[in-house]
C-alpha cells in the first residue's frame, strides 16, 4: 500500500481527504499538520485508530521537522492541503499568510525536492506532488464571463489569494525547473461537515439556529460555486492516481448561487426543521452590511477537463448536500458552540 503524506490534514478539505483515503483503505495516510485555529482533529478521529493512518505535529516551514518526517514515513506522495485560508482575515494580517502561504510553501518543496531526489529511479517516476490552491486566484467574474478553466491568466484580488496564488507559481516552478513531478489543482467554494464556523455556510446555520443577526456583505449578490467537499476529496484522489505530472485540474460544483440565496435558503431549511423563531421566519434576521474592501463578485469553475480526464462528477446536489451539512451541524452543535465560546472572531463573514 503507497504511504501519502498529507499537510493540513486536520483542517476542512485534508480531514475529508484523509478519512476517504483511510477510511476507504486506499493507502496509508501520515497526517502533517500544525493543529492552527481552524484543525480539528475530531475530523479524522474516526480513523485515527486504523493501522493506515499516523499523526505528526509539525510546521511545514520547519525543514528539519519535515526533514525527519520524509526519512522516517518515505512517502510515495505529498498533497499539500496546509494553508491559511480566510479572506478577511487575511485583510486584517497579510503577513500571516505571505509566512504559511509562501514561505511555509517554499520550505516544504526545498525538503520535497530534495527527498525526491534521493529516491530509487522508479520511485521516483511514481512520486507525486499535489498541490491543492482555489479558484480565487483567478480574480473575479461579471455576470455574464465563462467560468474560469485551468488556463484562465492568474489575477488575484486579496492577500489571501495572491499568496495562493504565488504558492501556485512556486509549485510550478520546482516542477519546471527541477523536474519535480507536480499537479495543481483549483477548486470552487467547499461547505460540508466539519467547516470551520466562520465560514458563510456554518456561520449562518449558527446564528440563524440561536436568533443572531445574519450579517450580508453589500446587497448579498455575489455570487459563489459550491462544491461539497466529499466530491472534492474524491476529485482530489483522481488527480493523484491518474492526473499527469505538470497538468492543473479545476473542480467545481456547478451550482452558482447568490450568498443572499444561499442564506435564504439555510433560514427557509432551519424554520422547516426547527420552526420559525416567536412566529417570524428566519429571513428576517437577514442584517445587510458594508461589503469586504476587494470582494469579488463572482467565482464559477468549469470542471470539463477534470470530468473528461479524471471521469470525475460530483455526486451532491447543492440542495441536497446544504440539507445534510445543516443536519450535521445541528447534531454537532456541542462542536460548534465549543468554537464559539473560544471567541475565534466568529462575527467575521466568510464567502470565500
Amino acid at each position: 500500500m503507497r504511504t501519502i503524506l498529507v499537510t493540513g490534514g486536520c483542517g476542512f478539505i485534508g480531514s475529508a481527504f484523509v478519512r476517504r483515503v483511510v477510511g476507504g483503505n486506499l493507502a496509508r495516510i501520515v497526517n502533517v499538520d500544525k493543529l492552527t485555529y481552524a484543525a480539528n482533529p475530531d475530523a479524522v478521529a474516526g480513523v485515527a485508530s486504523r493501522p493506515g493512518y499516523a499523526f505528526v505535529q509539525a510546521d511545514i516551514g520547519d525543514r528539519a521537522a519535515m526533514r525527519d518526517i520524509f526519512a522516517t514515513h518515505r512517502p510515495d506522495a505529498i498533497v499539500n492541503f496546509a494553508a491559511e485560508t480566510h479572506v478577511d482575515r487575511s485583510i486584517d494580517g497579510p503577513l500571516a499568510f505571505v509566512e504559511t502561504n509562501v514561505a511555509a510553501t517554499v520550505r516544504l518543496l526545498v525538503e520535497t525536492l530534495d527527498f525526491w531526489r534521493s529516491l530509487p529511479e522508479g520511485a521516483r517516476a511514481g512520486f507525486r506532488f499535489l498541490h491543492v490552491s482555489t479558484d480565487e486566484v483567478f480574480g473575479a467574474l461579471g455576470t455574464d464571463d465563462p467560468p474560469f478553466i485551468e488556463s484562465t491568466p492568474y489575477a488575484p484580488n486579496s492577500p489571501y489569494a495572491a499568496t495562493k496564488a504565488a504558492s501556485d507559481h512556486l509549485v510550478r516552478a520546482w516542477m519546471h525547473t527541477y523536474g519535480l513531478p507536480a499537479i495543481v489543482t483549483n477548486c470552487s467554494n467547499n461547505y460540508g461537515p466539519w467547516q470551520f464556523p466562520e465560514k458563510l455556510i456554518p456561520l449562518m446555520i449558527a446564528r440563524a439556529t440561536a436568533g443572531e443577526r445574519l450579517p450580508v456583505y453589500g446587497a448579498g449578490t455575489n455570487i459563489r460555486d459550491w462544491l461539497h467537499v466529499d466530491d472534492h476529496a474524491a476529485g482530489l484522489w483522481l488527480a493523484l492516481t491518474r492526473g499527469r505530472p505538470g497538468e492543473t485540474y479545476a473542480f467545481g460544483g456547478g451550482a452558482e448561487r447568490p450568498n443572499l440565496d444561499v442564506v435564504h435558503l439555510i433560514c427557509d431549511r432551519l424554520d422547516a426543521r426547527l420552526g420559525e423563531l416567536s412566529g417570524s421566519p428566519r429571513r428576517a434576521l437577514v442584517e445587510f452590511v458594508v461589503d469586504r474592501p476587494g470582494h469579488d463578485f463572482r467565482y464559477a469553475i468549469d470542471a470539463t477537463k477534470a470530468r473528461t480526464e479524471l471521469a470525475w462528477t460530483p455526486a451532491h446536489d447543492f440542495e441536497d448536500g446544504l440539507s445534510g451539512t445543516i443536519d450535521w451541524y445541528l447534531d454537532h452543535s456541542d462542536w460548534v458552540e465549543a468554537i464559539r465560546r473560544r471567541r475565534y472572531a466568529l462575527g467575521r463573514l466568510g464567502t470565500g
